[in-house]
C-alpha cells in the first residue's frame, strides 16, 4: 500500500467498491490521527472559537462514539453503552484525567470492533435505525454501503474542523 509523505494510506486509484470505501475510511481515520499528532495535552483541549467548545481531543472522542453507534448499534444491532459515559453521549465533553493516549485507545478499539462486525457482510446487508433516525433518512433499514459512505462524510467534515483547530494551535495547515 502506498502512503502519503506523512504516512497516511493512499486509497487505490482502481478497486472494487468495498475496497474503495474501506480505503477512504482508513485515509480519513489516519488524517484525524495526524491532526492530533505532536501536540501537548493542553493544545488538544483548546477550543476552536467562541461559542464553539470543539477541540481536537473532543473530535477523537466523538469519532469513537460515531464508530460505536454506526457499526455496533445500527449495523450489528447490539445494545452498547456510551463510550465515555452516560453524561457524554456525543463524546465532546472532556475529562481532565482522560488524555490522548486513553482516548486514542478507545477510538482504535471501536474501529477494530467495527471492522470485525462488518468483515463478512455485504454492502447490501442492512442495519436498523431507531424510529427517530429513520424519520430523517426515510427508512429504518440502512445498508452497510450507506453507513460506510456516511462514515467517510462524517470523518471528512470533522477533519475540516480539525484542520482549522490545528492551524489555530500551531499554524500547521494542510493534510
Amino acid at each position: 500500500m502506498k502512503t502519503t509523505p506523512d504516512g497516511r494510506p493512499i486509497p487505490p486509484a482502481h478497486a472494487d467498491e468495498r475496497a474503495m470505501l474501506e480505503a477512504w475510511l482508513d485515509f480519513h481515520r489516519a488524517t484525524l490521527a495526524l491532526k492530533c499528532s505532536d501536540l501537548r495535552d493542553d493544545q488538544l483541549r483548546l477550543a476552536a472559537a467562541s461559542p464553539s467548545s470543539m477541540t481536537l481531543l473532543g473530535l477523537v472522542q466523538h469519532m469513537a462514539v460515531v464508530e460505536r453507534n454506526w457499526f455496533q448499534s445500527v449495523f450489528a444491532g447490539l445494545t452498547v453503552s456510551p463510550v465515555f459515559g452516560e453524561g457524554n453521549p456525543d463524546g465532546f465533553v472532556l475529562e481532565p484525567e482522560r488524555g490522548l493516549d486513553e482516548v486514542t485507545a478507545a477510538w482504535q478499539a471501536e474501529i477494530v470492533r467495527g471492522r470485525e462486525l462488518i468483515a463478512g457482510a455485504s454492502l447490501d446487508d442492512s442495519g436498523r435505525l431507531s424510529a427517530q433516525e429513520a424519520s430523517q433518512v426515510g427508512d429504518q433499514g440502512i445498508s452497510l454501503r450507506w453507513i460506510m459512505v456516511h462514515m467517510i462524510e462524517e470523518y471528512a467534515r470533522h477533519n475540516g474542523h480539525a484542520d482549522l483547530l490545528r492551524e489555530q494551535i500551531d499554524g500547521v495547515t494542510g493534510a
